[in-house]
């Protein structure tokens, strides 16, 4: 019965994982800024959690890469910025 448990705890870490890309696709396909990717703040965080209760390392490890993908962003959008001499 705990292996069916620690299963459901994983799937869902693995939910709120795709839903946390899902919700970037909008920003990085349209080239539009809307505000849906502030729910990784939300659900990301979650699917650590259920990560952590269902025994699933990639899964934490997988949200919580998710839960500071804005920040990954912003640097990486700065890094080639300033690379590039302030031309886009």
């Amino acid at each position: 019965m705990e292996k069916q448990s620690s299963n459901v705890w994983a799937t869902l870490s693995f939910v709120c994982l795709f839903m946390g890309v899902a919700v970037w696709i909008p920003n990085i396909i349209f080239q539009y800024g809307y505000s849906y990717w502030l729910l990784t703040f939300i659900l990301n965080p979650l699917g650590t959690v259920f990560g952590y209760i269902g025994k699933s390392k990639f899964g934490m490890a997988a949200n919580i890469l998710i839960t500071f993908s804005f920040f990954i962003f912003m640097f990486l959008g700065y890094m080639i910025f300033g690379m590039l001499g302030g031309k886009p």
